[in-house]
Parts: structure tokens; sequence; C-alpha cells
């Protein structure tokens, strides 16, 4: 045994236990205390996460875009065609020289 010290007694001869091995009738506490490590399916839960994750997150960009985007697009659209008069702009582009198959009056 080692001499001096107050954990005197502390340490079966060797100075330290091994993770589940015995001596006397000594175990170690760190066995117990840690979980068994996850071995199998691990690549299956971690694509279940991140399907979710990935899911959640599309179905949110789709709705700020249909709510921040599109929906405003279509109203803009909406009240541009509810004034709109092709004939009057027409008749603009005609007087500009836009159209070779319509000449300026």
């Amino acid at each position: 045994m080692r001499s001096g010290g107050a954990a005197e007694g502390a340490w079966p001869e060797g100075g330290r236990t091994l993770v589940g091995s015995r001596r006397g009738n000594t175990v170690s506490m760190s066995s117990a205390l840690l979980p068994k490590p996850q071995m199998r399916r691990l690549l299956a839960r971690r694509m279940k996460f991140h399907l979710l994750g990935a899911f959640f997150v599309s179905v949110g960009c789709a709705a700020l875009y249909k709510f921040g985007v599109a929906e405003p697009r279509k109203k803009a659209y909406a009240e541009f065609y509810k004034n709109y008069d092709p004939m009057k702009d027409f008749e603009a582009m005609r007087a500009a020289g836009v159209f070779e198959s319509a000449p300026p009056k």
C-alpha cells in the first residue's frame, strides 16, 4: 500500500481500479454511471431527426414565400389590371413608333 496521505487505503494495490474489473470486493463506480453506447441504428435515428427538421424548415420557407411574395404579387397584378386599358396603352406605343406594322398616325 501507499504510505502517507488522507487517501491511504482508498485505492487497492496498483493505485487504481480498472473499469469493470474486480479486486476483492471493489467494483469501479464508473461502469455503473456510464450508460452503454448505442451501437445500432445510429444512422436511422439521425436521419429521422434530420428529415423531420428538413420537412418543417421547408414547410416554413414555403409558407413565408407564399404569404411574403406570391400573395402581394397577386394583389399587385389584380390592382394593375383592374384599371388597365390595353387599347390606350397600344395607342401610346403606336404614337411612340414602337410597332413597324402599325405606323404612327
